[in-house]
């Protein structure tokens, strides 16, 4: 048999793959915050005032760092109050087991997400077993938990469970209507939305005559006085 011929094509040898060594990322350093503490809040608010672009020399802001801490003290004053002591002071026994009413009660707090107020009106209700509350007690206890940093569905329901611990009643409703700022001046900017929350414990959560009586009323005009 005929020779082969030997390809004249070198054999080139075949490169090794070199492992390319990980790149090693260095642990980020957490840097410690300012502590601040010691830090009066008119200066914090001054400083927000610097950061905004705003001359501070201005007659128009000379007093603003103070004005706004005073403001933002006396709109976060539920915070100090205790909502259960308040309802403590007026418990009286009276032999009334029929819906209470108090509506229309006018609300201002301030949204927890954006600082921005919300307002409105809160209606409640409540069927004594044996005890009622002074009448005064039910708006300054909406006072309590709306000023303070506030979500509406969380302040609605804790109107209700202040009352419910405080007397125990047969059932409690709380119904609130509000417009909020940070839905009608940045963001979507809906100027006609309301928001509508409510809580129904016991009797207005178990028997539907008895939640329909109380929204059938709510919705009736109240005659002058």
């Amino acid at each position: 048999m005929p020779e082969k011929k030997k390809s004249s094509i070198k054999s080139w040898p075949v490169a090794k793959t070199l492992a390319v060594p990980t790149a090693v990322t260095a642990p980020a350093v957490k840097q410690p915050a300012a502590d601040l503490s010691r830090v009066a809040t008119e200066d914090l608010h001054r400083e927000i005032l610097v950061r905004l672009g705003e001359d501070l020399t201005r007659d128009g802001l000379a007093l603003t760092p103070e004005r706004v801490a005073k403001a933002q003290t006396y709109l976060t004053s539920g915070y100090q109050q205790d909502p259960a002591a308040i309802l403590r002071g007026a418990l009286f026994d009276v032999d009334y087991d029929e819906m209470v009413i108090v509506k229309d009660i006018e609300m201002y707090s301030l949204c927890e997400h954006h600082m921005l107020p919300f307002f409105g009106k809160v209606h409640i209700a409540y069927i004594p077993k044996g005890k009622v509350i002074g009448l005064s007690k039910l708006p300054r206890l909406v006072e309590v938990f709306a000023r303070r940093l506030q979500v509406q569905e969380r302040l609605t329901r804790q109107i209700a469970d202040a009352i419910q611990e405080a007397i125990e009643p047969q059932g409690v409703a709380v119904v609130i209507e509000a417009k909020h700022l940070c839905m009608m001046m940045r963001g979507i900017e809906k100027q006609m939305s309301s928001t509508i929350t409510s809580a129904m414990l016991g009797a207005f959560n178990k028997q539907s005559r008895t939640r329909q009586e109380f929204l059938t009323l709510l919705r009736k005009t109240s005659d002058s006085v």
